[in-house]
């Protein structure tokens, strides 16, 4: 019986990834580490209350207590222990006022549950990354999984960072470790923060819509359903000390995003406002994931042109869970239950 322990799994992704194995894999049992930074929200996973095979551990992947307090949940559940780790600082515009947070997490974090990970023999370890660490394409071509590291952001940085420590640890301890690398990801649970959620919020209460620059930024949209499908074929089949890009094939500008977005509610171009880039904003990713295509067997499910609609249908009928997020008052959960 698998035991897994999903660090961040009350963000975005993470909390994605755990409804996904809910259903696809309901006799796993999941221990959830997460602290609960602003971007966590236990919102998203009410479903998993009072399930016997789930446990929610609040703690920082910094704190080595905290993270022993996982693993002693995990080993209270039983079963092969396995980690998939999402937790991270990924924000580009909070990384550019202060990279220090982001060094904290992302790569003292990674370092502390790696070292309590090789400690406890664990099975399998799952390091979810980004493109962002490749740095800025050109016109054409796409990232591989042979592309030099080449980040230009504090936020890619770190995320390089602790790319390097999970390769450091598989080459020097021979540790069971596995990296991947996604494109942009968007769909249900997404922090208001991000692009699509934030261009759904203000369009549809008719406020003016920000786009950087010349709004002509390109990036490869992945579906957060089929990047959580791709993460599970990663941890189940993924060859250990291997590299894995996560691509969507979905290739746009920022305001070509923006302006689908505005023509799927109905509302005008004219809200649409141009500000000020910001600082070193790279001008194109791609992602040729022909490798976990090729080895694994996983593709995209999901066209932008399908997922997009469903995206916003989602925030659509999920209201008050945006409501309660832009306003704040989703941290009522945490002060109830924690106390802030």
């Amino acid at each position: 019986m698998k035991t897994l322990i999903v660090t961040g799994g009350a963000g975005f992704i993470g909390s994605n990834f755990l409804h996904l194995l809910r259903v696809s894999r309901p006799e796993w049992k999941l221990v959830n580490l997460d602290a609960l930074t602003y971007a966590g929200n236990l919102e998203n996973l009410v479903a998993f209350e009072g399930a016997a095979n789930y446990r929610f551990v609040r703690g920082d992947i910094a704190v080595r207590e905290d993270v022993e307090r996982a693993f002693a949940a995990a080993v209270e559940l039983g079963g092969t222990v396995s980690v998939v780790h999402f937790a991270a600082e990924s924000h580009v515009d909070r990384s550019i006022q202060s990279g220090l947070p982001f060094v904290q997490t992302n790569v003292l974090g990674t370092q502390v549950l790696l070292d309590a990970s090789r400690a406890h023999g664990i099975e399998r370890f799952v390091h979810v990354s980004t493109d962002e660490v490749y740095g800025s394409l050109g016109d054409s071509g796409y990232f591989t999984e042979e592309t030099p590291l080449a980040p230009n952001s504090p936020y890619s940085a770190s995320k390089a960072a602790s790319d390097l420590l999970v390769r450091a640890a598989i080459h020097t301890h021979g540790f069971p470790a596995l990296v991947t690398r996604c494109s942009n990801n968007y769909g249900p649970y997404q922090f208001p923060e991000k692009l699509i959620p934030l261009m759904i919020a203000k369009a549809g209460d008719g406020e003016p819509l920000p786009v950087y620059g010349d709004g002509k930024n390109v990036r490869d949209w992945l579906y957060v359903v089929d990047h959580c499908e791709a993460i599970l074929a990663v941890l189940e089949r993924g060859k250990l000390g291997e590299t894995y890009n996560i691509g969507g094939h979905n290739e746009y500008e920022n305001i070509a995003i923006v302006r689908r977005v505005l023509s799927e509610l109905g509302k005008p171009e004219s809200l649409i406002r141009y500000v000020k880039d910001r600082p070193g904003h790279d001008r194109r990713y791609a992602i040729d994931a022909s490798k976990i295509e090729r080895e694994l067997g996983w593709r995209p499910r999901f066209r932008f042109e399908q997922a997009l609609p469903l995206t916003i249908e989602w925030y659509r009928t999920h209201a008050a869970w945006l409501q309660r997020v832009r306003n704040g008052a989703y941290r009522e959960y945490l002060v109830r239950q924690y106390g802030g």
